[in-house]
C-alpha cells in the first residue's frame, strides 16, 4: 500500500503524455482499391477534398502515433523509472516523449468514378 501511494505521488508527466500518445492509424489502407468511407473512417475528414479533370482528389494529414501496447509500456516504464528515482526520471522521461510525440503525415488521393482509391501519393512524413 506503502509502495502504491509512493508512486503515485511520484510519476509525472511522462506517464500521462506516454498514456495520450496519438493512436497508430492503419498506412496499409492507402492502396488501390480502398474505399473512401473507409479512408475516413480510419484517418478522418480530408483536409482538402477537390474534383481536377473529373476525378475526386483528397488529401488527408494526420499524426501517425503508436500503439495501445507501445503506449502502455512506455507509460509503464516511466512509472516504474519514475518510482526507482524517487521522480528524478521525470528530467529525462518528460522531454523524451515531447520529442517522441508522432510523426505527421500526408497523403494526396485520387479516386476513380466508384469512389475507390486509384492513386496514392505521400506528400509529407516528418
Amino acid at each position: 500500500m506503502l509502495m502504491a501511494l509512493m508512486a503515485a505521488s511520484v510519476s509525472g508527466c511522462s506517464v500521462f503524455m506516454a498514456a495520450k500518445q496519438p493512436e497508430k492509424r492503419d498506412v496499409a489502407l492507402l492502396k488501390e482499391g480502398t474505399s473512401r468511407a473507409v479512408l475516413i473512417s480510419e484517418f478522418g475528414a480530408p483536409v482538402i477534398s477537390e474534383y481536377r479533370d473529373g476525378k475526386r482528389y483528397e488529401i488527408f494529414k494526420f499524426v501517425q502515433g503508436y500503439s495501445t501496447g507501445a503506449k502502455a509500456g512506455r507509460a509503464f516504464l516511466h512509472g516504474a523509472a519514475d518510482v526507482v528515482t524517487l521522480g528524478l526520471w521525470e528530467l529525462v522521461g518528460t522531454p523524451t516523449e515531447i520529442t517522441f510525440n508522432g510523426d505527421e503525415m500526408a497523403f494526396q488521393v485520387r479516386y476513380d468514378e466508384n469512389d475507390r482509391v486509384d492513386e496514392v501519393a505521400l506528400i509529407k512524413k516528418e
